[in-house]
């Protein structure tokens, strides 16, 4: 038996890749993931075998990478950003987990990285002060109305909400939705922040109102954070307040 384990690799340069996430691809004998995802690492890979695959083959990428480990080689699963946030360690865990143990391949768990939310907040200033909800807007495995309670439910507990595939080719009104649901519990001048590429090239980061963000460039690259009923901009950076106005020394 070889050994499995599932690698967050960062938002996309290699300076955001940690030490132990490169020391794991590094020496791996295999690597399996998404080809685009692929392309990010490839000065690290040099000549090891690839198991590369689109968007909506996760599954199958899972089951031959198991059975590379099953059959004794060292394979690194790849994620972008942290592969625990909508990356690959809850499907190969899952997968594994249904074999019988004999048959597993030893797991070498998960390696954490950069998550994209948390490139995108630095970028943006420091959104993410206080509490907030993630939510992805892809309804390819999550009912559309399940997505629209969730959004819902965080505007009313007033969370900081960031949105991860906000818009695609094929699915271009669920941003819309979300800011109409929005605009019931904040007001329209509440900051958002669009960032696409995070920490890639052509990264571009972009500040807007409640009121018009979705007039803005916003594809599957991007990630959008919506302020709370307390988050301000000023000077180009967007700013949740995490309550230390309130202490005397901050006065």
């Amino acid at each position: 038996m070889g050994k499995i384990t599932v690698v967050g690799i960062g938002p996309g340069s290699l300076a955001d890749m940690t030490p132990r996430a490169r020391k794991a691809v590094e020496e791996a004998s295999v690597i399996a993931g998404y080809t685009t995802y692929i392309r990010l690492i490839e000065p690290l890979i040099a000549d090891k075998p690839i198991i590369g695959t689109g968007m909506m083959q996760e599954i199958d990428r899972c089951r031959q990478a198991i059975d590379a480990a099953s059959n004794g080689a060292n394979v690194a699963v790849i994620s972008s950003g942290d592969a625990g946030i909508y990356g690959m360690a809850g499907l190969v865990l899952e997968m594994l987990l249904r074999l019988p143990e004999e048959k597993r391949p030893v797991y070498g768990g998960v390696i954490a990285g950069v998550s994209a939310v948390q490139a995108s907040a630095a970028i943006l200033g420091a959104p993410l002060m206080h509490d907030f909800a993630v939510i992805s807007l892809s309804n390819l495995l999550t009912p559309q109305e399940t997505i629209e309670r969730r959004v819902r439910l965080a505007a009313e507990g007033d969370f900081v909400i960031a949105l991860y595939n906000p818009k695609s080719r094929r699915r271009t009104e669920g941003i819309e939705t979300v800011r109409q649901i929005v605009l019931k519990y904040r007001k329209p001048e509440t900051p958002v922040g669009i960032v696409t590429a995070a920490s890639r090239d052509g990264e571009k980061k972009e500040i807007a109102t409640l009121s018009d963000f979705t007039e803005r460039e916003i594809n599957m690259f991007s990630l959008v954070v919506i302020g709370n009923s307390h988050t301000y901009v000023k000077e180009g950076w967007m700013i949740t307040p995490r309550g230390y106005e309130n202490k005397e020394e901050f006065r």
